[in-house]
């Protein structure tokens, strides 16, 4: 997905974050956005397969100059996608890091258009946390 994709109504949708993982983590995701709301265009999928963090750095800093987005949603806390997110965010004004993004967080963002891209960011991650439950066996469903 590009930041120059058009929406099925024709207009202009501009690219709002990037989502950064292992394998396939993003795109899967991205895809998964698009397939459910129509709004993947919204998120830039990046994979990193064997890239060193330098590179995933060198990669994630190039989309966000090409796309001008300030939002980075990454898989694991301490991955190194989230490390080189990190290294970036050091050096860069009004951006954002959410680490641990689903897809409940991701739905929630492209739904929040009337939003500044980084509130909108901050909001999902509060409703992807609330979105995950845990059930089993001798005490129902619980919020993790």
């Amino acid at each position: 997905m590009s930041d120059d994709q058009s929406s099925a109504e024709g207009e202009k949708v501009e690219a709002r974050a990037i989502v950064a993982g292992h394998g396939d983590f993003a795109s899967g995701l991205v895809s998964a956005v698009d397939v459910i709301t129509g709004r993947g265009s919204q998120l830039i999928p990046v994979a990193v397969p064997g890239l060193c963090a330098e590179d995933i750095e060198k990669l994630i800093r190039q989309r966000m100059t090409e796309s001008g987005v300030k939002v980075i949603f990454t898989d694991l806390q301490a991955g190194s996608c989230t490390m080189a997110a990190r290294r970036i965010l050091r050096g860069t004004d009004a951006a954002v890091l959410i680490a641990g993004v689903n897809l409940p967080t991701l739905l929630d963002f492209v739904f929040a258009e009337q939003m500044d891209a980084i509130d909108a960011a901050r909001h999902s991650a509060e409703r992807g946390r609330a979105a995950i439950t845990v059930v089993g066996t001798g005490g129902g469903v619980k919020q993790a």
